[in-house]
């Protein structure tokens, strides 16, 4: 029985990574509600990052009135209109100011002892603060990477369609809506349902991107 239901739960993580695609064709009528948009957050932040700094931070774009006002923004891309929403995945680089709210709350929960705690702030705040910005870049980037993976496989999950979009002005996005240099533009993510399916791609085969040991040429 354990084994069935093991077998079932795989296949039903690979229906949504097979199923996932980038829709650009959205039903403009279909909304979610915020209360969705939050429980799909909810999901993605669970997403791993560096030292668990989560850096992370988002602005969701609901308003159709601010939807028409990033749509000049995103290279008059449609979606940004048609779909519920548009999710704008910033990276903190200042997140390690964080480091003793986040260890805090794992002493709270009994995940650690208050020592370990203490060291491990002391530890990631000197770290992070003095890192290159080129580094701390790199890192918050990466980190932006997987929890926006991971948003768009979790709307998959619930039925929803999404695209990530790096086409923008970032210079331009953060003028208009109020974003401080502090954060760094990762990408925007159309999340709505589809008016028309994404179309199919093709991969390369795992044996053209794999090398085991030794990096083939």
């Amino acid at each position: 029985m354990a084994t069935q239901q093991k077998q079932g739960e795989e296949q039903a993580f690979s229906t949504v990574i097979r199923e996932r695609r980038s829709v650009r064709a959205y039903d403009p009528n279909f909304k979610i509600s915020r209360e969705e948009i939050n429980e799909l957050l909810g999901e993605a932040i669970l997403a791993p990052s560096s030292s668990n700094l989560q850096p992370w931070r988002f602005l969701v774009i609901d308003s159709e009135e601010l939807k028409q006002q990033l749509l000049p923004i995103a290279f008059n891309q449609q979606q940004v209109v048609e779909a519920s929403a548009v999710i704008a995945v910033l990276g903190d680089m200042e997140s390690y100011k964080l480091t003793e709210t986040i260890f805090g709350r794992a002493v709270e929960a009994g995940f650690m002892p208050a020592d370990t705690a203490k060291a491990f702030v002391e530890r990631s705040v000197g770290m992070y603060s003095s890192l290159p910005s080129e580094v701390r870049t790199k890192i918050v980037a990466t980190d932006g990477g997987l929890v926006s993976m991971q948003l768009m496989l979790a709307a998959r999950a619930r039925g929803w369609d999404t695209v990530p979009m790096g086409g923008y002005d970032a210079s331009k996005f953060k003028e208009t809506f109020g974003v401080s240099e502090r954060y760094l533009p990762i990408m925007l993510i159309a999340v709505g349902k589809a008016a028309k399916p994404g179309h199919p791609t093709i991969r390369l085969a795992v044996d053209e991107v794999t090398s085991y040991n030794v990096m083939s040429n």
